[in-house]
């Protein structure tokens, strides 16, 4: 790695050492419908509605038999809740004729599942140990464009892979959970913390609106 990269690496691996999922999940059913709900909401709101969903439809088998109304209503706190009942009953359908109820263990598999893109597979096969990815979403990507692996309109994929040839695969799930982590605490889209940053020699946002603010 490169110094700066290093710096980066070792300032997450000091400062967020404990970083892991904030989603709670028993199974891998349960662990990839959570992150799938996940998507343009706070996981803390996906975890107020899984401990009723994941009782009610246990199983894809389960949700696959469940009326769609009443995944709405599970799901309803939600954003995009429809899109999101919708996509669960028909990947739980798909487990269940295509995959004995089982959930696929290779991104090829997983992402033609409805509602599972690049990221929700990458995220997925990370949490359940299966291989190593750097997924990219909203944290990480800002965290990226700040630090300068990034421009603000880059491709997720694009982003996900600038930072894998970055950094050694061993760090890769450890610095999603961090990137994550720290983008949530003090790396805020809005009024980002930057009086509490090490980066900020790193950083563009700071370099541009420091400026302005003579510091």
């Amino acid at each position: 790695m490169k110094e700066k990269d290093s710096f980066i690496a070792s300032y997450f691996e000091t400062e967020f050492a404990s970083a892991t999922t904030s989603l709670d999940f028993q199974n891998p059913f349960e662990c990839l419908c959570a992150i799938l709900l996940s998507a343009q909401t706070t996981d803390a709101s996906v975890n107020r509605v899984t401990p009723r969903l994941f009782k009610d439809y246990p199983t894809p088998e389960a949700m696959a038999n469940a009326p769609l109304e009443d995944l709405k209503n599970h799901l309803h706190s939600l954003g995009l809740y429809q899109n999101k009942a919708k996509n669960l009953s028909m990947l739980s359908k798909i487990l269940v004729e295509k995959y004995h109820g089982q959930v696929p263990s290779t991104k090829e598999e997983l992402v033609t599942l409805p509602g599972v893109g690049n990221k929700t597979a990458g995220v997925f096969l990370l949490e359940q140990g299966l291989a190593p990815y750097f997924p990219v979403d909203t944290h990480v990507h800002r965290v990226a464009e700040r630090l300068g692996y990034a421009t603000k309109n880059m491709d997720p994929a694009l982003v996900e892979k600038k930072l894998e040839r970055t950094f050694p695969k061993e760090k890769w799930i450890f610095m999603h959970h961090a990137w994550i982590a720290f983008g949530r605490q003090i790396c805020h889209a809005r009024n980002p913390e930057c009086q509490r940053c090490g980066l900020k020699d790193d950083c563009r946002y700071w370099k541009k609106y420091s400026s302005k603010i003579g510091k």
